[in-house]
C-alpha cells in the first residue's frame, strides 16, 4: 500500500508505553525529512497521550494537518485501571503515593452506581501535571518546582463510564468521552466520590471517532514503509 505523505495522511499509530505524543512525531517527521531529503516536513498528532498511556494516537502529514482541530474535536474512548485507597500528586504513577485512604466500605455496587453519577456534563479541574499553559507557562513547570497555582474547571461530556472488572484495590473500565477530558483527573474524582482516594493505574485508548486502534500500527512499522517507499519525484 503506498502513501502519498505530501498530500496527506492520517496515520493510526499505535502509541507504546513510555513515548511521548511529540516524540512519535518527531521520529515519523525525522523519517520524512530523510526519505524526502528536505529540511521541513508537515507532521503533527490530534490529541495527546500521557507516556505512561498507550494506543490510539492520529498523526497527520502534508495538507492532513489541517484536519487536526476536527479530530481532536471527536469523542474518545479509553481502556484502563484505578487504584484505590491511594493517590498521587499527578493523578497517575508518574508520581510517588502521597496519601493513604480506607477501603474498607467499598462494594461492588457502591463502584457501580458511584461510576453512572459521573456521565453526562460534568465540570472537572485537570491535573496540575499537564501541559496546560498558565500565563505562557506548562502547568506541570509549576507543579515540578512545587510552586502553587489554579487549576480552572471546565465543562466536559462523559458519555459512558463503565466498571468491567473488579480486582480491588484495582479497578478496571472503560470511558467514552469529550475532547478535554483527562480520564487522571475521572481517577482522582471517582477515588473522593467513594470517599476514599484513587490514582490512574493504566490508560489505552481505544477510539477517536470511528478510528480504531485496532487499525493501528507502531512508530517503527511506518517509518519501515516511509523507507521503502520509492522516492519521490522531483
Amino acid at each position: 500500500m503506498a502513501f502519498d505523505f505530501v498530500k496527506g495522511e492520517v496515520l493510526l499509530i499505535d502509541k507504546e508505553l513510555g513515548w511521548t505524543s511529540f516524540d512519535a512525531v518527531k521520529s515519523i517527521r525525522g523519517s520524512l525529512q530523510k526519505a524526502h531529503n528536505v529540511r521541513r516536513f508537515k507532521v503533527g498528532h490530534a490529541g495527546t497521550l500521557d507516556p505512561l498511556a498507550t494506543g490510539l494516537l492520529l498523526i497527520c502529514t502534508g495538507k492532513a494537518t489541517k484536519t487536526i482541530d476536527s479530530l481532536q474535536a471527536q469523542e474518545k474512548v479509553y481502556t484502563g485501571s484505578i487504584h484505590l485507597g491511594e493517590t498521587t500528586p499527578s493523578f497517575d504513577k508518574e508520581t510517588e503515593v502521597d496519601q493513604i485512604f480506607p477501603t474498607e466500605h467499598i462494594t461492588e455496587e457502591l463502584l457501580y452506581s458511584t461510576a453512572k453519577t459521573f456521565e453526562g456534563e460534568i465540570d472537572q479541574t485537570p491535573p496540575v501535571f499537564s501541559a496546560l499553559k498558565i500565563d505562557g507557562r506548562r502547568a506541570y513547570d509549576y507543579a515540578r518546582k512545587q510552586e502553587e497555582i489554579k487549576m480552572k474547571s471546565r465543562k466536559i461530556t462523559i458519555s459512558h463510564f463503565k466498571i468491567t472488572k473488579i480486582e480491588l484495590p484495582e479497578v478496571f473500565f472503560e470511558v467514552k468521552c469529550s475532547k478535554g477530558t483527562y480520564i487522571r483527573s475521572l481517577a482522582r474524582d471517582y477515588g473522593s466520590a467513594l470517599k476514599s482516594g484513587a490514582y490512574l493505574s493504566s490508560l489505552r485508548r481505544t477510539f477517536i471517532g470511528n478510528y480504531s486502534v485496532e487499525d493501528a500500527i507502531k512508530v517503527d512499522q511506518i517509518k519501515e514503509i516511509i523507507h521503502s517507499q520509492p522516492p519521490p519525484a522531483k
